[in-house]
């Protein structure tokens, strides 16, 4: 999963007392452990569909990674102190909140999980690693025009316009005469990704006030998923499966380390250098994910694909104010 302003992972500002050596190893550390394993989980989806079905895939990511999560909030019991300065609950009492956090986890996991493990069945795990970076893209569209908890001046729109253009070009209209696999597949990797977008901007709308502790947070979102996953075992989970060491750790790594611990990565990176500077995870994440599939199976571009990821992550850029628009400079009347 892709950031736009990684706070909103959370659903909660980074704390005031944030660390004063954002430059620390141990922070590098678990930035670089976050995007390569972010980056790598297209790798992983695509051995582990080797042995077990797209559904499988998604059910299994999801379950681990809400137990691993569901460890650490045991163990850590983090609280958020209420305003008289005695600490609040573990979990949110409030039931609208959990409502909230369904429709999260429908957004954050359950769909665009069964989407991308069904994409990985038609297109490369490198086009859909390419994919899942115009995460940044849908969330200013959605954050914009849909929750309208943002602005976006003409540089922004630019940025969105350029990722869109991106996203067409790796597409490439012109090779298809009917819906295919390959196509169908991209198609899906764009609703995950559009998922995503408006799990940004409905956490900022609905929970990213509310007194909820990050790791938290990061449990209910996927514990939730977890329990709608279990709803869905007829149809998910039940299919027969051929498991050998690799389909079983990548399964694994899926689930404890993509769903899991990287989670936990996010929000130590964040309070250490802010959601700016761990938003740039963005940029990180396609590059393992093509590298990773370039090297270890095979997979080969065509010309096109590539350009359009760089329009993509040209469009990043812009989207998030990284590249300003030259400003018009007004004459100076003596």
């Amino acid at each position: 999963m892709s950031t736009t302003t990684t706070i909103d992972r959370q659903g909660a500002a980074p704390a005031a007392s944030a660390s004063k050596h954002p430059g620390r190893l141990s922070t590098w550390l678990q930035f670089l452990a976050m995007g390569a394993v972010w980056g790598a989980s297209f790798l992983f989806m695509k051995v582990a569909l080797e042995g077990v079905s797209f559904g499988q895939v998604a059910w299994s990511r999801t379950l681990l990674g809400a137990i691993a999560l569901g460890i650490i909030v045991l163990i850590t019991r983090p609280r958020v102190p209420r305003e008289d300065g005695t600490p609040g609950p573990v979990l949110p009492r409030e039931r609208v909140v959990w409502l909230h956090f369904l429709v999260v986890s429908l957004t954050t996991c359950v769909i665009p999980y069964i989407c991308f493990a069904w994409a990985e069945q038609f297109v490369s795990s490198s086009l859909a690693s390419i994919y899942n970076a115009t995460t940044p893209i849908m969330t200013a569209l959605m954050a914009t025009l849909v929750f309208r908890v943002e602005r976006l001046g003409l540089g922004r729109w630019a940025g969105v316009g350029v990722g869109i253009l991106g996203v067409l070009v790796i597409i490439g209209p012109w090779q298809y005469q009917a819906i295919t696999g390959s196509l169908a597949g991209q198609l899906a990797c764009l609703v995950a990704t559009l998922c995503y977008g408006f799990t940004f901007g409905y956490q900022r709308r609905f929970l990213s006030q509310r007194p909820i502790a990050p790791a938290t947070f990061a449990f209910l979102s996927i514990g939730v998923s977890a329990v709608v996953m279990l709803a869905l075992t007829p149809w998910l989970a039940l299919s027969p499966i051929e498991l050998d060491w690799t389909i079983v750790g990548s399964l694994l790594a899926l689930g404890v380390l993509g769903t899991g611990l990287a989670y936990i990565w996010n929000i130590n990176v964040l309070r250490a250098w802010g959601p700016t500077g761990t938003s740039t995870v963005t940029y990180v994440t396609p590059v393992v994910g093509v590298a990773l599939g370039v090297i270890l199976l095979g997979e080969r571009f065509s010309w096109h694909e590539p350009v359009g990821a760089v329009l993509v992550l040209f469009g990043i850029l812009l989207t998030q104010g990284r590249l300003p628009m030259p400003r018009r400079r007004t004459p100076v009347v003596e």
